[in-house]
């Protein structure tokens, strides 16, 4: 049975105090024995200091994102190294702001999920999804498809052993309007097939994530879905009282 996982995405967002309170609020307040992983995805610059507030708690530390290179000549950027070095588990690679504000394609976002996988040491969770122009085109699959197999293609469907799929419809981030159920378990069904395609074992273990204006309020009946095992969070991840909320929803 797939173990359920919930990602925090802090984004742009926080401040020493302001992370100080959350953490603090987090880590008195999550189970020891919870029955989901919880994770939190703070920006650069507080990953260590967040890490060292999260040490001897059940709550995992990730970055929002990562560079494809191992080291050299790339100004502003932070590789898998670096990331690990600094007590980060996870790495979130393809996140739809990064695709569309900062044109990454779907080569760039394959490149960096390869750098974290063969590490071996992060885990990348794959952001995948469409924009309102493909859902109301009937393209949802299509975008979908193309995103997931960049990665398919260039590390094989063994790298989601270790890997994680957040399905993110652009339509429902940050807009207060999301996938409906029906709507999450039709994509997140389609990516498990499609990963079946080359290997059935790893599709069935294969963690998908759902992400888009998940909130306390319409967790449990976004996760009771089959194929939904768990969030990427965004806004909500931010105040504590609603991620816990969140996390209490997802049951294996």
């Amino acid at each position: 049975m797939r173990r359920p996982v919930v990602v925090g995405n802090w984004k742009m967002h926080g401040s020493r105090a302001e992370n100080a309170r959350l953490i603090d609020a987090l880590t008195g307040q999550y189970p020891a024995k919870a029955a989901a992983d919880c994770v939190v995805c703070p920006p650069y610059v507080y990953i260590q200091e967040v890490g060292r507030l999260l040490r001897d708690s059940p709550i995992g530390l990730g970055a929002q994102d990562v560079c494809a290179e191992n080291n050299g000549a790339f100004t502003g950027e932070v590789s898998v190294a670096m990331l690990r070095d600094v007590g980060c588990e996870y790495v979130i690679v393809g996140h739809s702001e990064r695709r569309l504000l900062y044109r990454e394609t779907d080569q760039v976002v394959a490149r960096k999920f390869a750098a974290a996988y063969h590490s071996k040491s992060l885990t990348p969770i794959l952001c995948v999804g469409e924009q309102l122009a493909d859902r109301d085109s009937g393209r949802t699959h299509e975008v979908v498809a193309r995103q997931l197999d960049a990665v398919l293609e260039l590390c094989g469907a063994e790298s989601l052993e270790r890997g994680l799929v957040a399905y993110e419809p652009v339509w429902a981030i940050g807009t207060g309007r999301n996938a409906t159920p029906e709507q999450a378990q039709d994509v997140h069904a389609f990516i498990r097939e499609r990963i079946a395609a080359r290997d059935g074992r790893i599709a069935a273990a294969t963690r998908i994530l759902y992400g888009g204006s998940v909130k306390a309020g319409n967790a449990a009946e976004l996760f009771a879905m089959p194929d939904v095992d768990g969030g990427l969070i965004g806004g909500a991840s931010l105040k504590a009282d609603e991620f816990l909320a969140i996390a209490a929803a997802a049951r294996p």
